[in-house]
């Protein structure tokens, strides 16, 4: 799974991105989010309040009870505003 971080988020977890491959029980953006802030204390800063973060799977807006797969792109980045 390719994961790409934006903005805010990129700079807590000091990525821009990684292929990373989630434990077989992460099936939804939901479960790999909580995950994700298990792999330092970057990821757990950057995701502590996840209603703050936007995800998107293969370049669509995603739910928290989307499904991902291995082969995803997963984004993550601030909310988007627009003027």
């Amino acid at each position: 799974m390719k994961l790409l971080y934006f903005a805010w988020v990129r700079t807590a977890i000091g990525l821009a991105e990684e292929r990373l491959t989630p434990p077989p029980g992460v099936r939804d953006v939901a479960g790999l989010l909580e995950w994700l802030k298990t792999r330092g204390p970057g990821h757990a800063a950057a995701l502590a309040e996840p209603a703050a973060v936007r995800v998107a799977v293969n370049q669509d807006y995603a739910r928290p009870d989307q499904p991902v797969a291995p082969g995803d792109e997963v984004a993550l980045f601030p909310p988007v505003t627009g003027g």
